[in-house]
């Protein structure tokens, strides 16, 4: 193990071998000499570029995640702790206001977590506060795919309503896709929209609520028309000022704060809805390195 450098500030990141977590080791590789130290821990740990050390943590699920992870802020101390690993937000949340760590840990409340956790309860509440969602019902609605597709009017994407990036997506076109074998309620059926795919990045100031957006759009994609990005390109400012506002608008309704990674797509006739949110950085951040400079300069001060 690195020995910490003398006055140097500890960030300690989860999930650093996982997508999200390596984007940000290569941001923190850049900023090396502005006196952070970042440790990061994975239920796989391997080095990983920018990190002293990746050490090994339970995983979200386990019933030991909690203490292990208390026994970690209390070893490392760190000035920030950063979690990327989607499964244990919404337990993170709860657990840092019970030991008071809430200004160390970069996380929204348990309520706006737990809400963000779920594509479904997401859909929902984004279309009751009136920010564009696609059509959407839960999976065990429709009696059958012909029944989706007819309501919808078209193909439609089901999902997880709980899982992390782009597992699980798919894009049914015909009444007997065989996927539909396997939805049940622990599903979401969304509309198609076939339009351009953006990844807008936000951060939302928990102390002001002044928002930071900005809009990558995706230009490559894991599973084709659906998935994780592979790759992204930064827009200029005010050349899709809608995509930024309705992001920063989803923001707003489910009071989340800090980094957040939103996927927002264009209907057939142009109109931007957002497909999902989540509450942390996601894989793409270092297209906007906004985010981290806004967490290393006092997440809560």
């Amino acid at each position: 193990m690195t020995s910490p450098r003398r006055g140097a500030r500890t960030i300690l990141v989860t999930g650093a071998a996982g997508p999200a977590g390596r984007t940000l080791g290569a941001q923190l590789e850049r900023r090396a000499d502005t006196g952070w130290r970042a440790v990061g821990v994975d239920l796989a740990p391997v080095a990983v570029p920018g990190f002293d050390v990746v050490e090994p943590v339970a995983a979200a699920l386990d019933p030991a995640y909690d203490r292990a992870t208390l026994e970690l802020l209390a070893r490392h101390r760190p000035d920030v702790l950063v979690p990327t690993v989607s499964e244990e937000l919404p337990r993170l949340a709860v657990l840092v206001r019970a030991a008071g760590l809430e200004d160390v840990v970069v996380l929204s409340g348990p309520g706006p977590t737990a809400v963000a956790a779920d594509k479904l309860l997401t859909m929902w509440a984004l279309d009751r506060a009136g920010v564009a969602v696609p059509r959407h019902v839960a999976a065990d609605e429709p009696g059958s795919a012909a029944q989706a597709l007819e309501r919808a009017g078209g193909p439609v994407v089901v999902k997880p309503r709980v899982a992390r990036g782009g597992r699980g997506v798919h894009v049914v076109e015909h009444p007997d896709d065989p996927v539909w074998d396997d939805v049940d309620a622990s599903w979401v059926v969304q509309e198609f929209a076939p339009g351009v795919e953006y990844s807008p990045q936000v951060y939302r100031d928990p102390r002001t609520g002044r928002c930071t957006a900005v809009v990558l759009a995706k230009t490559g994609r894991k599973e084709g028309r659906v998935g994780n990005a592979t790759a992204v390109e930064r827009l200029a400012d005010g050349e899709a000022d809608e995509v930024a506002d309705l992001a920063v608008r989803a923001a707003q309704a489910l009071d989340l704060v800090g980094p957040l990674d939103i996927d927002v797509r264009r209907l057939g006739d142009g109109t931007p809805v957002v497909l999902e949110v989540n509450a942390r950085f996601g894989a793409v951040s270092a297209g906007a390195p906004e985010l981290l400079d806004a967490v290393l300069d006092g997440w809560r001060g």
